[in-house]
């Protein structure tokens, strides 16, 4: 027992404050790189989702009899999802405790999402506010894991543009929701770009 006592005690030792301090910022660095490698897909997405957004506004305005339509664009954007993913998950050297939770975070905002679409009739599918919402979450603590402001900012733009479209409600929701995702994640995933340049 007493040989245990000592062996946890040479470990502390052997770790000081500032070597902890160094792996930890070690971690959020590995993190932050991972992170903005990653900026295709708020670019992907921010591109996708303000399409079909302005789509269907444009739908809506043209008395469209099926303006969801539009939404099968994001189709395509899961299959090349999926495959960037998993390409980027064979190539990439070191995944960090920070980069599973922010993958994990984005799988949990995506069952969310579908979840939504799954059962969008019993809140007569006005989904669009409620995913402005949600969207604040996830886009604000990747804002806030990397320490870009972009980001922190676009999370809070949805935040409010989520109340907006609660307020303002069809068609101009969706002219609402191409802004906020504009701001969110287009934006911001050129400036990350920029910066991994």
């Amino acid at each position: 027992m007493q040989q245990k006592k000592d062996c946890y005690e040479t470990n502390d030792e052997a770790l000081t404050t500032q070597q902890s301090l160094d792996i930890i910022t070690e971690m959020i660095s590995l993190t932050k790189g991972n992170v903005r490698n990653n900026s295709v897909y708020f670019l992907l997405w921010g591109c996708v989702i303000a399409l079909a957004n302005l789509g269907m506004f444009a739908l809506l305005l043209a008395d469209y009899s099926r303006p969801y339509v539009v939404w099968s664009i994001a189709i395509p954007a899961w299959l090349i999802t999926i495959y960037m993913a998993y390409r980027q998950g064979r190539k990439q050297r070191m995944a960090t405790h920070l980069d599973r939770i922010h993958l994990w975070m984005w799988l949990c905002f995506g069952v969310v999402i579908f979840t939504l679409v799954g059962f969008g009739r019993s809140i007569n599918y006005q989904l669009n506010p409620v995913v402005l919402l949600i969207s604040a979450l996830p886009t604000l603590l990747s804002g806030v894991m990397i320490k870009f402001k972009p980001l922190m900012v676009g999370g809070i733009f949805f935040w409010a543009c989520g109340l907006l479209a609660f307020v303002v409600g069809s068609p101009w929701q969706f002219l609402v929701g191409a802004v906020a995702v504009t701001v969110g994640y287009i934006i911001p995933g050129i400036l990350l770009r920029k910066k991994e340049a």
